[in-house]
């Protein structure tokens, strides 16, 4: 399992207006539609579907929302860096502005568990949200969440 395969660059996004946790999945639909064809009502649907079953905010600033989707033949994700922190009812009640999301087929079982540990490890690694909340760029934080993964495996 590679980032760069889940995560193409052009779903990689700085955004500077999000005011609600609807409206950022509102956003990741749109971005997911454009980067990947998925269904945007869709993918917001099974977003907020997922949602209700727990909040997907992991802490420390960073939410990993995921959801499982029927036009999907292999795991793929959406990257926000949000530049005003959003309530998301994280498990440590932090504002949340990294934002990783995940789709994957409905019936893909071990393939969407495997990319959420990796996203999660990626993710949990100071020095690399670090390095995301300093940059506005989305090719540069493209950049650092795949050399990220280079790293962890050295």
């Amino acid at each position: 399992m590679d980032l760069s395969r889940l995560l193409k660059p052009g779903a990689v996004k700085v955004l500077s207006n999000v005011t609600s946790k609807k409206r950022l999945f509102q956003d990741l639909g749109d971005i997911a539609s454009t980067s990947y064809g998925l269904d945007a009502a869709q993918t917001v649907d099974a977003l907020q579907e997922r949602e209700s079953l727990g909040p997907t905010g992991v802490g420390h600033g960073v939410a990993l929302p995921h959801a499982r989707l029927n036009a999907l033949d292999e795991v793929v994700g959406v990257f926000l860096r949000l530049e005003k922190p959003l309530d998301f009812d994280a498990v440590d009640r932090l504002p949340v502005d990294l934002v990783f999301a995940l789709f994957a087929p409905k019936d893909s079982g071990v393939e969407h568990l495997k990319a959420l540990a990796l996203v999660s490890r990626t993710m949990r690694d100071a020095e690399t949200c670090e390095k995301l909340r300093a940059n506005s760029d989305p090719s540069a934080l493209h950049a650092v969440l795949t050399e990220a993964q280079g790293r962890q495996a050295a």
